[in-house]
């Protein structure tokens, strides 16, 4: 009897693992699919679905300190509404500016919309740490006022000409020096110096 060489059973292994591995005959392709139907034309969104900035945007709501805030009610004055909350930290960091710029420019109104779930008496509290001249409203973060977008990031502050008319969005942290730049900019007065 004929021995097999002690290589010959692995490699007899490997050839019959590889022969198993050969494609056998090919399967019939599938016939191709009849293409799905197009899709119907998408609408216009919805004025509702998602909020956009209203060109002349409309603003009542009531202030922290019991009065309602108009914002019709400041037309002839450049107006600063300003999204913030309590643990946003460049929005703190802003706030001594609007607060300057409100009691110190005739010309200019500030009105704080504080976009924060936080409790109306943990807001009074944080607002007793760092006060300012102007009035704040609680904002819904559910129901945000319709004329102005969701925002998107804090804060976010709007310019609003003395006609009622959005002037310019602002992303971001703001100084009193930029907002009277736009103001300047869009043919209001001038900053002032000092």
């Amino acid at each position: 009897m004929r021995r097999l060489h002690p290589f010959a059973l692995p490699s007899l292994s490997l050839a019959l693992a590889l022969a198993a591995c050969k494609p056998g005959p090919e399967a019939p392709k599938p016939q191709a699919a009849t293409p799905p139907p197009a899709p119907a034309p998408v609408e216009a969104a919805k004025p509702d679905s998602e909020p956009v900035d209203a060109e002349f945007p409309v603003l009542q709501l009531a202030a922290l300190d019991g009065s309602q805030y108009d914002l019709a009610a400041h037309r002839g004055k450049w107006v600063v509404v300003n999204f913030w909350a309590t643990w946003c930290k460049p929005c703190v960091k802003e706030m001594p500016d609007l607060s300057a710029l409100d009691a110190m420019r005739e010309h200019i109104e500030v009105i704080g919309l504080a976009y924060d779930d936080s409790d109306p008496k943990d807001i009074a509290a944080f607002l007793q740490k760092h006060p300012v001249s102007y009035p704040i409203a609680i904002v819904d973060t559910y129901d945000p006022p319709k004329a102005f977008a969701t925002p998107r990031g804090l804060p976010t502050t709007y310019l609003i000409a003395p006609d009622g008319k959005l002037t310019k969005k602002f992303m971001g942290p703001i100084t009193a020096a930029e907002i009277e730049g736009a103001i300047a900019a869009a043919g209001g007065p001038k900053p002032a110096s000092g």
